[in-house]
């Protein structure tokens, strides 16, 4: 997606080897219009999957999942990093590893959101090491929902996550793949 892949370069800023930061339109500060290109794209994308329900995890996949949302006319669930108060019932949970922060996090989503009936596109920020993505797909696995898919914005093509993840046969839509990035040379798509 060459809008997503120019706003990256011109708005996004690199530390070290590994970290991009796109917060002034992605994941802090959200470009509603560019969330919608995005939607569409996802759309365009996934199409023939028959998708009734978007999953996603918090916090930053949400505001992206919801515009999406809006092109595929379905309803979001997003995975809940910590047990509340108004999670009252059964949920399905699993455990994931935070690249972003470093961090082993109890994921949940009630059982009254997520069922067999359902054909779940995966939609998140980033993927790179996989593990976010790997605890939403069991999270749909323990529902007996069908996953059409990940739907991903901007993939760490030089991190294994994404490799792994379409090597179990998983359609893995990422809308800007990075081949490699540094704060000196700024980053590089895989074509």
């Amino acid at each position: 997606m060459e809008l997503l892949k120019r706003r990256i370069q011109q708005d996004g800023t690199v530390k070290g080897n590994d970290v991009l930061k796109v917060d002034s339109f992605l994941n802090h500060q959200m470009d509603v219009a560019l969330f919608q290109e995005i939607g569409a794209e996802f759309q365009r994308r996934f199409s023939d999957c028959g998708v009734n329900k978007i999953l996603t995890i918090e916090a930053s996949g949400i505001g992206i999942a919801c515009v999406a949302a809006q092109s595929f006319h379905c309803p979001v669930v997003f995975a809940k990093k910590s047990q509340s108060k108004n999670i009252a019932g059964e949920v399905y949970a699993t455990r994931v590893e935070s690249f972003t922060h470093g961090r082993v996090y109890d994921v949940i989503v009630s059982k009254k959101f997520l069922g067999p009936e359902d054909r779940v596109l995966i939609i998140d920020d980033f993927l790179a090491n996989g593990a976010a993505l790997e605890g939403l797909i069991d999270l749909v696995d323990q529902a007996g929902a069908q996953l059409a898919g990940a739907g991903i914005v901007i993939e760490k093509a030089f991190q294994p996550g994404g490799d792994r993840i379409r090597a179990r046969g998983i359609r893995v839509e990422a809308l800007a793949r990075v081949k490699a990035m540094s704060e000196e040379g700024g980053v590089e798509f895989v074509d």
